[in-house]
């Protein structure tokens, strides 16, 4: 990373993100000599920061806490030559080479290839009791922690595709899913709501909605959760183990509406089989781009394709030229 005289900074490679896409694809461009800069943003590490037991990231015979799996991959990043820097960007210009990065900090980041790694972000009910629970007993996602309800009752909230898929996933582990919708019907495809009506274990509540979220705290653990009827205003009290909160995700591609080719659903297109998107030289890893499997592996390994391809593309592209830049001195 090299800056000018007026605080521009300018790296052959910027990676925006640091989850596990993020900080894989510096791992992978730091050992191709590419001298990354990764910006971290205000949430550091992506959503594993906030989980707890981490039971199918390959590698670890016991559970590990996802925080802790963060910490290790940062400190791989920097170990093998990325650099880290903790800023916000509120402005990206990606109709310039080399694009441009326009920092919180006032610091404009310039780079001659561009890794989108700003993940996606679960959607909340927003209630207090949820945000106490989470990590324990409440969660978005069925994949990463339904395994820790065996047996058990557990809840699934909303409407779409993605709660009855999770509801499905749930029924073949949970003793009993109750399904909680605000409406009177489901979204979802006919078919994932005929084969949610045939399993024996899954009971729906239409027209309502989650009133609160209860549990102990010694240690933090859900118990019960209080639903409402939306129409009649009746609440009533059901004991589950679990909460999974399936109302969707929000990917954060904001910063490139306009920019970027982007799916309805908001995420970063890309090219099949690739990390490509519509601008050359600018590429798109993890959650921000993936809205199927959503995983930290698939994540991570999305890192790794976006650093092969950015590696490709330098060999292949020039560096382009900059008056802005001529005047660079190394830090």
């Amino acid at each position: 990373m090299s800056a000018d005289d007026k605080g521009r900074l300018h790296a052959r490679v910027i990676v925006l993100g640091s989850g596990p896409a993020g900080y894989t694809a510096a791992i992978y461009t730091a050992r191709a000599m590419l001298e990354p800069v990764v910006i971290a943003g205000f949430d550091q590490g992506g959503q594993l920061m906030i989980t707890t037991d981490v039971e199918n990231y390959p590698g670890f015979a016991e559970p590990i806490q996802g925080p802790w799996l963060m910490d290790q991959m940062r400190a791989q990043a920097e170990h093998v030559g990325a650099k880290l820097v903790s800023d916000h960007i509120v402005e990206a210009r990606l109709d310039k080479r080399p694009f441009e990065l326009l920092g919180d900090s006032g610091t404009l980041y310039t780079a001659d290839a561009l890794i989108i790694a700003t993940g996606a972000k679960a959607k909340w009910l927003g209630l207090p009791s949820e945000e106490a629970f989470k990590g324990y007993g409440v969660s978005a996602c069925a994949t990463c922690d339904g395994f820790f309800f065996r047996g058990k009752k557990v809840l699934v909230v909303g409407g779409g595709n993605t709660a009855v898929e999770e509801a499905l996933y749930l029924s073949q582990i949970a003793a009993e899913v109750t399904v909680v919708h605000r409406r009177d019907s489901f979204r979802a495809e006919r078919v994932l709501q005929e084969r949610l009506a045939a399993r024996p274990n899954v009971k729906i509540l239409f027209d309502h909605a989650i009133d609160e979220i209860l549990g102990g705290s010694a240690p933090p653990s859900v118990t019960q959760t209080r639903v409402k009827n939306v129409k009649t205003g009746a609440t009533q009290t059901l004991d589950v183990d679990g909460v999974f909160i399936a109302i969707g995700h929000q990917p954060a591609s904001e910063l490139f509406v306009g920019q970027l080719e982007l799916k309805p659903s908001g995420y970063i297109a890309v090219q099949p089989g690739t990390t490509n998107t519509n601008i050359p030289g600018v590429f798109a890893a993890g959650d921000v781009a993936d809205e199927t499997y959503r995983q930290a592996v698939t994540a991570a390994g999305l890192g790794c394709m976006a650093a092969l391809d950015v590696e490709r593309y330098l060999l292949e592209t020039p560096a382009p030229a900059s008056d802005a830049l001529a005047s660079e001195e190394p830090l």
